[in-house]
């Protein structure tokens, strides 16, 4: 039953590509475009250099003032295809990163739930739609600018050398200089950088998932403690980073200094040769533009190192997270299940456990059962609710709904014959009309229809607002009791064929609990199949089936009068 996921230690082979790698190599057109625009707008990068030469070496020896109009206009036409075309190629990278975007964003979603699922995740998945915000803006940033563009150094290297060839050996020998300074915060500032993204970004989802619980914090004084211990990893990812950033910068306080030595020694290096003759001012001048030209994509990426790495980590993280939960067939249909529900030798398990939860767990219910299942805390009563309605990750065995395996539908599909009520109630932001139609298109009828069966409807009418109350606003003075009436309303919506209540009267007083039995008996004479997990004894009168947990398995199983007899004879016998 467990979730669909390929063999992590699996990696994509040359003609075998992620999923993400193949959504990247589906914008090749645009990048081939991107491509031919960077080749258009660097070969117009020589427009000044030409421009200079023509101004020093014919302008100023001729004094012709028509030809430098003409020289003029012919550079700034020029200069406005160059303009014209990085503007097109930023445009063309932008539109290709919000596809991008477009196209992921769903199954980044739909993957980070699967995963959140998953008590051992292997993604921080608070993160996973930053993960794809950052790939996107690497993809439109000048870093990949840097990468179209560094081909072109030789070319412009070769041009110097046509100017002169002391010129390209020293172009030659900065662009060796920068390229080592590159490889060397390769070497240098990712393993930093990635220690320093990963302790920052484990700092902050623990203090957010501890401020969930921030009354409890508050009222028992427990905010110095929950300080002190955030403080301890607070100040661990900020030292990381704080070496990561040192590094960082060292190797760019480098590179700014190899630029501007360059800039300076290969004006000087011209100077000479103008002196000896060797030279003209006007090839001096532009020597030192295309020598500058030439490693300015070397210094973008050394500049733009960090991102890159940020980027290639997001990619990496991304990219397991997809493959190891791949998109479900979305053509996958199946016929609206009636509530038949079979066991077969279920095993489930948990990490950091050496033993398993569930012990071989077998049954088969048929449709329009009541079943009540009791056990001691910790017997495995809430994995059994999970297990049954297909969310419990580590799972051996069978779990079939209508005689196929809930692992195999689609979720979407399924949800609408499920309904699930957890220990933990979880009330959304919006209406309660809304949180009672599971967050969609509110049925007005289909609403007050679950809100009456669960007797709720009275105690909605008297809220300011009615089914329009905002839970935002109301979630404060709303009970324990009210909020789990909310969502078995919730749970009962649309009449489910499966319904799965995981301690529904833990929190209802006399009242609410007469109310939760009408309700289950209402379900049992629609022909639902109701699974009713419980400490009370109360909830037994409304089983026809009855479960006996204990230590993870089935220690009792059959109709409630049976196993009530039988328990009876057992406790006489003692």
């Amino acid at each position: 039953m467990s979730f669909p996921i390929k063999n992590p230690t699996k990696q994509p082979g040359f003609f075998e590509r992620s999923e993400l790698t193949r959504t990247l190599w589906a914008f090749r057109r645009e990048f081939l475009i991107v491509g031919g625009l960077s080749f258009l707008a660097n070969l117009l990068m020589l427009s000044p250099t030409i421009y200079m030469l023509q101004v020093f070496d014919r302008v100023l020896s001729s004094g012709s003032e028509l030809t430098l109009i003409a020289v003029s206009l012919i550079t700034l036409f020029l200069f406005a295809i160059m303009g014209m075309a990085e503007w097109l190629r930023t445009r063309v990278l932008v539109r290709a990163g919000m596809d991008f975007d477009a196209q992921l964003s769903t199954r980044v979603f739909n993957s980070s739930f699967e995963a959140s699922l998953e008590q051992s995740a292997i993604n921080n998945t608070s993160r996973t739609l930053g993960d794809l915000i950052q790939i996107r803006q690497f993809l439109t940033g000048q870093g990949i600018f840097a990468l179209f563009d560094a081909p072109w150094a030789p070319i412009y290297i070769a041009v110097t050398f046509f100017l002169h060839p002391f010129l390209g050996i020293l172009s030659l020998v900065f662009m060796v200089v920068q390229a080592a300074l590159a490889w060397f915060g390769h070497r240098h500032t990712v393993a930093p950088a990635e220690a320093a993204v990963l302790a920052s970004s484990e700092s902050t989802a623990y203090l957010q998932s501890k401020l969930r619980n921030a009354e409890v914090l508050q009222s028992m004084g427990m905010i110095g403690n929950l300080r002190a211990r955030w403080e301890k990893k607070y100040q661990v990812a900020t030292g990381k980073n704080s070496f990561a950033t040192g590094v960082t910068h060292r190797v760019m306080a480098w590179s700014k200094f190899i630029r501007y030595s360059q800039q300076s020694l290969s004006l000087g290096a011209g100077a000479l040769l103008v002196i000896n003759g060797e030279l003209s001012p006007g090839a001096m001048i532009a020597a030192n533009v295309l020598m500058g030209r030439a490693l300015a994509p070397i210094d973008q990426l050394v500049g733009t190192w960090r991102s890159f790495i940020t980027s290639h980590a997001a990619f990496l993280r991304l990219e397991k997270l997809l493959d190891q939960y791949p998109e479900r067939d979305p053509a996958l249909s199946r016929v609206a299940p009636v509530g038949n529900v079979t066991l077969r030798n279920v095993v489930a398990t948990a990490a950091g456990r050496t033993s398993p939860i569930l012990k071989g767990i077998s049954f088969d219910m048929p449709a329009g059962n009541v079943v009540v299942v009791l056990g001691p805390s910790g017997s495995g009563k809430s994995t059994l609710a999970r297990t049954i309605v297909g969310i419990w990750p580590d799972v051996s065995g069978e779990v079939l709904l209508n005689g196929l395996p809930i692992a195999g539908w689609d979720r979407v599909e399924l949800g609408r014959h499920l309904g699930y009520l957890p220990q933990d109630i979880e009330l959304f932001e919006g209406t309660i009309a809304e949180n009672i139609a599971r967050l969609g298109d509110v049925d007005a009828q289909k609403v007050i229809a679950a809100a009456r069966s669960a007797g709720l409807h009275e105690m909605i009418l008297r809220f300011p607002k009615g089914y329009d109350t905002p839970i935002g606003e109301a979630g404060g003075m709303l009970s324990g009791g009210q909020r789990q009436r909310i969502g078995l309303a919730r749970a009962i919506y649309g009449d489910p064929a499966l319904v799965v209540l995981d301690e529904p009267n833990a929190n209802l007083d006399d009242v609410g609990e007469a109310a939760l039995t009408q309700t289950v008996l209402e379900l049992k004479a629609k022909g639902k199949t109701v699974f009713l997990i419980t400490h009370r004894q109360g909830a037994i009168a409304a089983a026809d089936h009855l479960m006996i947990l204990q230590d993870g398995q089935l220690v009792a199983n059959g109709p409630r009068d049976a196993v009530i007899a039988a328990l009876q004879r057992a406790q006489q016998q003692a």
